[in-house]
């Protein structure tokens, strides 16, 4: 008898284990870093909630939660008013901000300052050495090598790439007419790898590469990040002060979906972006609904509080009261859902 309770009550106690809700994502890479992060955090604190998520770029993401296969999505890029039709009630709610860093591989060259023309020129393949007059000219004291540049670029769907080439096609028609702006464009030149580990791992390898990728990944592989030039005329290094600067002032729809690059104001980081989490307003299911719905309030409110520590900026109090308002508006079979966490 003795054995029988035993047995019982250490199945009753791995039963919660075996039984824990699995919420499925999918999508950006630029934000993975503070998400790994958050879901650890958040399954210490509810270990009856587990999350997969998978970082296989904006682009992806967005069409896994279109086609319904995962229960979020995560885009750096708003989604487009096309591809909204095809999901009408996703939800676009920000989670962080986030800087795109131009990164090279260049060990005797530790910082380095571009204009907007000239960085929309290199990736256009037109600038094509180190030592360019026009590179020179803005780097004065820093010996430039006589060295090809080796251009990287993203290969999947991307909404770092998104963010990129939307900064390039603002600040250079020439960009803006011959290849535009967009998750997937074609590249006049480069190397293209997946993900932002792998463009990370490319220009780590690669002597004379020079690429963008979010600033943790440059951070956490000690790579260095250049100052731009922005609309100000100020060369501006990425921070998170730099960042949240990118975000004052800004005009932001009522469905969140805004661009901040090009901001205006001195202290702004010309390539700076919310991130977005993806849901559908109204949950099917619904445990995962009201998980879900439990999560993003605890991801605006405590989560942001990790944020820093990773590089990402936190989101300003005005975008936290209008996510606050889009969180409440989600629905589970058609009821608004109690929140039973704060």
């Amino acid at each position: 008898m003795i054995r029988k309770v035993t047995t019982l009550a250490a199945f009753l106690v791995a039963a919660p284990a075996l039984a824990a809700l699995l919420v499925n994502g999918a999508g950006a890479t630029f934000p993975f870093p503070l998400y790994s992060k958050w879901f650890s955090a958040y399954n210490k604190l509810n270990p009856e909630m587990q999350f997969n998520y998978q970082s296989i770029g904006s682009g992806g993401g967005i069409q896994q939660i279109t086609a319904g296969t995962v229960d979020f999505g995560a885009s750096d890029a708003p989604m487009s008013d096309a591809e909204l039709l095809k999901a009408p009630d996703l939800l676009h709610i920000p989670t962080a901000m986030g800087a795109v860093v131009v990164t090279w591989n260049l060990p005797s060259v530790k910082a380095l300052k571009l204009t907007p023309d000239v960085l929309a020129d290199v990736f256009l393949g037109q600038v094509t050495k180190w030592n360019d007059a026009r590179i020179a000219k803005e780097n004065p004291g820093v010996t430039l090598p006589d060295q090809s540049i080796a251009v990287v670029h993203r290969s999947d769907g991307s909404g770092t790439t998104a963010i990129f080439t939307d900064y390039l096609a603002k600040v250079s028609p020439a960009w803006k007419t011959a290849v535009g702006a967009g998750k997937s464009v074609k590249w006049p030149a480069g190397l293209g790898a997946k993900g932002n580990e792998g463009v990370t791992g490319q220009i780590k390898q690669i002597p004379g590469a020079i690429g963008y990728v979010e600033l943790v990944y440059a951070q956490e592989n000690k790579l260095p990040s250049a100052a731009l030039k922005n609309r100000a005329g100020k060369f501006v290094e990425p921070t998170i002060a730099s960042t949240s600067a990118a975000a004052v002032g800004a005009q932001i729809p009522a469905d969140m979906r805004v661009s901040l690059t090009d901001a205006p104001g001195a202290e702004a980081y010309p390539i700076a972006s919310l991130t977005y989490l993806l849901v559908h307003k109204n949950q099917t299911d619904a445990a995962k609904g009201k998980a879900l719905v439990e999560f993003l309030w605890w991801a605006i409110h405590d989560g942001q509080k990790l944020a820093a520590p990773l590089y990402y900026a936190p989101l300003p109090a005005p975008v936290v009261t209008r996510d606050e308002a889009l969180v409440k508006s989600i629905t589970v079979e058609g009821k608004p859902v109690s929140l039973g966490r704060g």
